[in-house]
C-alpha cells in the first residue's frame, strides 16, 4: 500500500491515506475527502452530518443524555431495537460466558487450524472469515443441532457474510435464500422456546437468545439477534484478523512487534465497525453544529481513529505506539458506551492468539494488487494472498 499524501496539521489540504483510493459512490473515500482537520462535525455534501471528533463521537454512541433516538446498533430490527435493555444485557453476559468457556477449552486446536487452513498459502480476507468459522462452529450451533440447519448457517456465511459475497449472486438468488435460511432458523427458533430451560447451561449462541429474551418474544426478532452474534462473530473477527496479517506482511519491520500492539493498531488504522448512523433526539448543537430529528448523524470511527490533533503519524502503521499511553478517547474500534460490543475482551483475546502463532511460528509474506479497503458496512481488507512457510528457528523465538 502506498500513501499519496500525509498531513500533519489543522487546515491544509485533506489528504487519501494509504490504501484508498477515491472513488464514485464510495462513501468512506467520500467522508474522507470532506474532513479538513478542524470542523469534527459537519454537513456533507449529501446532506448528511457526520462526525469525526472523539468527543462528540462518543457523546452520540454513548447518548448518555439522549442525544440520539437509537442506541444501538448490535440488537437493532425491523421492529426498532430489541428489548428490553434487561435482555440485552443478560444476552451479552451469557453469550461471553459462553465464548470464554469456548476459547478456553479450544485454544489449543488453534496452532492446528493455522497450519491446515492458512498454510502454506490462503486468499484472505476470506480465509480469516472461514477460521474463524471453523473455531467458533460449535459456538453458533452446537454440533447436534439439525444438520440442514448447520449447512443453512455455512451458506450464510459464504453468501452474505465474506468480502463481496452479495455482489456475486442475484437480487431474486438473494431472496429467495433470504426466505429459506430465515424460516430454518424461525423453526429451530420456535423448537428452542418450547423445549426451554433456564437450568441448563446454553449450548451455542441460539440457545443464548431465546433463553436469556423476554418470554413469547417474536421468532423473527430473535432470528435478527442471532444473525447479528454470527455477522459479528465470523465477519469482524475475521476482517480484524485480515488487517492484522495484511499491515505485518505489508511492513515487515512490524513482524516483532507484541500480538496487542498490533491487533490494536489494525483495528485504529481500519476499524472494522466503522460507521455508525443514528438520528438526534431533539434539536441540539453537536460539536458546533445545528442539529435536529430531521437529520441523519453519521458517526466515522475511521476518522476519529486518525485524527491529527489526537495521533501521531495518523495515517501510518506503528504498533509501537502501544508500548506507551495513547489517546484512549479517540479509540472507538467497538463503539462506546453502555452499547459497546459485548464480546469486545473475547474478540482481542482470540485476534491476540491468532496473531502470536503467524508470527511466532511461521514466516509471514503479503503479495497484493495495491487495491483500497472492501468498504461495506463492515470495513473488510482487500483482497491479498498470505504465504506461511515454516520457521527455520523454530517457533517460541519471542
Amino acid at each position: 500500500m502506498e500513501s499519496s499524501g500525509t498531513r500533519q496539521g489543522h487546515g491544509q489540504t485533506a489528504r487519501t491515506p494509504r490504501g484508498v483510493r477515491p472513488r464514485a459512490r464510495d462513501p468512506l473515500a467520500l467522508l474522507i475527502a470532506e474532513f479538513d482537520g478542524v470542523h469534527d462535525v459537519w454537513r456533507s455534501a449529501a446532506g448528511t452530518v457526520c462526525v469525526a471528533g472523539p468527543e462528540s463521537a462518543r457523546a452520540v454512541l454513548g447518548n448518555r443524555d439522549a442525544v440520539v433516538a437509537e442506541a444501538s446498533d448490535f440488537y437493532r430490527t425491523r421492529h426498532g431495537d430489541f428489548g428490553p435493555r434487561a435482555a440485552q444485557i443478560r444476552i451479552g453476559r451469557s453469550a461471553r460466558a459462553l465464548m470464554r468457556r469456548h476459547l478456553d477449552a479450544r485454544r489449543a486446536e488453534l496452532p492446528g487450524l493455522v497450519a491446515d487452513l492458512l498454510a502454506p498459502s490462503a486468499v484472505w480476507p476470506d480465509a480469516g472469515n472461514l477460521l474463524v468459522l471453523r473455531h467458533l462452529r460449535d459456538v453458533l450451533l452446537h454440533r447436534d443441532a439439525p444438520p440442514q440447519l448447520h449447512a443453512t448457517v455455512g451458506q450464510i456465511v459464504h453468501r452474505a457474510v465474506l468480502a463481496g459475497a452479495r455482489h456475486r449472486h442475484s437480487p431474486p438468488s438473494r431472496l429467495f435464500f433470504r426466505r429459506r435460511a430465515l424460516n430454518f432458523l424461525h423453526a429451530e427458533i420456535r423448537d428452542r422456546q418450547r423445549q426451554s430451560d433456564p437450568s441448563l447451561v446454553p449450548r451455542d449462541l441460539l440457545d443464548v437468545v431465546v433463553g436469556e429474551s423476554e418470554r413469547g418474544a417474536d421468532p423473527k426478532d430473535l432470528a435478527e439477534v442471532y444473525l447479528s452474534f454470527l455477522f459479528a462473530a465470523v465477519g469482524s473477527v475475521g476482517f480484524a484478523l485480515g488487517w492484522s496479517v495484511y499491515l505485518l506482511g505489508t511492513h515487515p519491520d512490524s513482524l516483532a512487534a507484541e500480538p496487542s500492539w498490533t491487533v490494536r493498531e489494525a483495528l485504529r488504522l481500519w476499524p472494522v465497525a466503522w460507521l455508525f448512523a443514528r438520528t438526534p433526539s431533539h434539536a441540539q448543537t453537536l460539536g458546533g453544529a445545528e442539529v435536529t430529528p430531521r437529520d441523519l448523524l453519521a458517526v466515522c470511527t475511521y476518522l476519529v481513529h486518525r485524527h491529527p490533533e489526537y495521533w501521531e503519524r495518523p495515517d501510518e502503521f506503528v504498533p509501537e505506539r502501544w508500548a506507551g499511553a495513547v489517546p484512549d478517547g479517540a479509540y472507538l474500534p467497538f463503539g462506546h458506551g453502555p452499547h459497546t460490543c459485548a464480546g469486545a475482551t473475547v474478540t482481542m483475546r482470540l485476534l491476540e492468539d491468532l496473531v502470536e502463532l503467524i508470527t511466532r511460528d511461521w514466516q509471514l509474506s503479503v503479495t497484493h494488487d495495491g487495491a483500497g479497503p472492501q468498504v461495506g458496512p463492515a470495513l473488510a481488507p482487500p483482497r491479498f494472498t498470505a504465504v506461511l512457510s515454516a520457521r527455520t528457528d523454530g517457533p517460541g523465538r519471542r
